[in-house]
């Protein structure tokens, strides 16, 4: 399967994460098995480690997170999830829905807990937000809700915007709600929406291929990482000097050009305070599911610059960062 070692830590950064041994019963660190369909770390697992350090858990004595991600192979998790539990880990946490989902079928004994989830009722993950139920808790965001701001924010940022690509895996459970409701975004909005169903990251490397500077065109990725589209976006988009919207922030601080979502990193840190439940003792039935609402507004002032953009006062004022 696709990824990379099962203990990788947190690549680049080099931070093995830690947790106590509460729930090991004082036989050494806990093991953390964090599952993502992304290429390394995510935003969330950062969170959950500087949540547990904010906490009073100490790196490096008290546990351990070792990541598995699967390079946007979302047919690869289910897999991902039970070598995660053959290796024993005392505690799964995962980012992105179809992880959640994984985890939840490899496993009904050790204790779950979910980050980046629009809607775990929806996908039978949880019984209640107030009582769980089963292994499984964890911290929801918004998701398909915040598709027509996103798409309305990046039409104010763009003048002459007319057209708009979407490119999706219509083999992602998530695609066709997200697709249906920036249709309807981009209807009352005056855009004319290019939906692309791909299957193949050659196909959508094609399509992106196909456009050209100049057109009116700006391109807007979908939340899910399958078949890489977004990264592929961030690359043609860079190359071609094409404006790109993101769900996340971690998109614009590579290179494109704004970002309307979920503080993700946020979702890691309320994470752990559910995590310190568990190791004291609490069970995941009985966590209630928190909610995130923070969202952050990006924007990278280089690329806008590159693209001959010039942001209006009202626009810088409602972004929560800007990349220089």
């Amino acid at each position: 399967m696709q990824g990379q070692g099962l203990w990788r830590g947190f690549l680049a950064c080099c931070l093995t994460v830690l947790l106590m041994a509460g729930v090991a019963e004082g036989d050494g660190p806990i093991l953390i098995g964090a599952l993502n369909d992304s290429w390394g770390p995510t935003p969330a697992e950062v969170g959950l480690r500087d949540g547990l350090v904010a906490l009073g858990y100490r790196e490096h004595e008290q546990f351990v997170i070792g990541i598995r991600f699967t390079r946007g192979d979302t047919d690869a998790l289910p897999a991902a999830a039970r070598e995660l539990v053959e290796q024993g880990v005392h505690i799964l946490f995962t980012s992105q829905p179809g992880a959640a989902v994984a985890a939840q079928r490899a496993t009904t004994r050790i204790p779950i807990v979910f980050t980046d989830v629009g809607d775990p009722l929806g996908l039978g993950l949880i019984q209640s937000f107030a009582h769980p139920g089963g292994n499984i808790t964890g911290v929801t965001t918004l998701g398909v809700e915040l598709a027509p701001k996103r798409l309305e924010v990046f039409q104010e940022m763009v003048p002459g915007l007319h057209q708009v690509l979407l490119l999706y895996n219509p083999a992602h459970p998530y695609a066709a709600t997200e697709v249906k409701v920036y249709r309807e975004a981009a209807r009352q909005l005056g855009l004319a929406l290019t939906e692309k169903a791909v299957r193949t990251q050659g196909k959508a490397q094609a399509v992106l291929a196909s456009l050209q500077k100049g057109e009116g065109h700006g391109i807007i990725s979908p939340r899910p990482l399958s078949l890489n589209i977004p990264g592929f976006i961030l690359e043609f988009g860079s190359r071609r000097d094409i404006p790109t919207m993101f769900a996340t922030s971690f998109w614009v601080d590579r290179g494109g050009l704004a970002s309307y979502g979920p503080d993700f990193h946020e979702s890691g840190r309320m994470a752990a305070r559910l995590v310190d439940k568990i190791i004291k003792g609490v069970s995941p039935a009985d966590i209630p599911v928190e909610v995130n609402s923070k969202l952050e507004f990006v924007i990278n002032l280089k690329t806008a610059n590159a693209l001959g953009l010039t942001l209006t006062p009202e626009i810088l004022y409602q972004a929560n960062r800007l990349v220089r």
